[in-house]
């Protein structure tokens, strides 16, 4: 089992990892991200799970399962470019949420599991 950390500022005061990889899947933690509008923290949020992604051996084109959570459901079609975006031709099961996040400040907070390149090749 190996653990990833992106640095974030909850890693740390909360106790957990960005990613776990484990028996050939990768298992990315809810991560947020900073910006005004919905759509620069959706943006901002899945750059942080692509790095973590990567550097765990996998991308987005792995990724079999995504749950998005959003205080506020309304926002979430703004940002369905921007994930139709990052899964192009290879989009994952998906649930989406409406729930209170960790600050009221986040609009959207996104988590997601995928395979292993060499796991998904094997």
């Amino acid at each position: 089992m190996r653990r990833i950390s992106s640095g974030g500022i909850y890693e740390d005061k909360i106790g957990y990892s960005r990613a776990v990889v484990a028996g050939g899947m990768v298992h990315i933690s809810g991560t947020v991200g900073e910006g005004a509008e919905v759509t620069a923290q959706c943006a901002a949020a899945l750059a942080t799970i692509k790095a973590a992604l990567a550097e765990a051996g996998s991308d987005f084109a792995h990724v079999v399962r995504v749950t998005y959570m959003l205080p506020d459901a309304g926002e979430f079609e703004a940002c369905w470019p921007l994930l139709r975006a990052a899964f192009g031709a290879h989009p994952p099961a998906a649930t989406m949420i409406e729930c209170g996040l960790i600050d009221p400040k986040y609009r959207i907070e996104i988590e997601c599991t995928a395979l292993l390149r060499a796991a998904a090749e094997g």
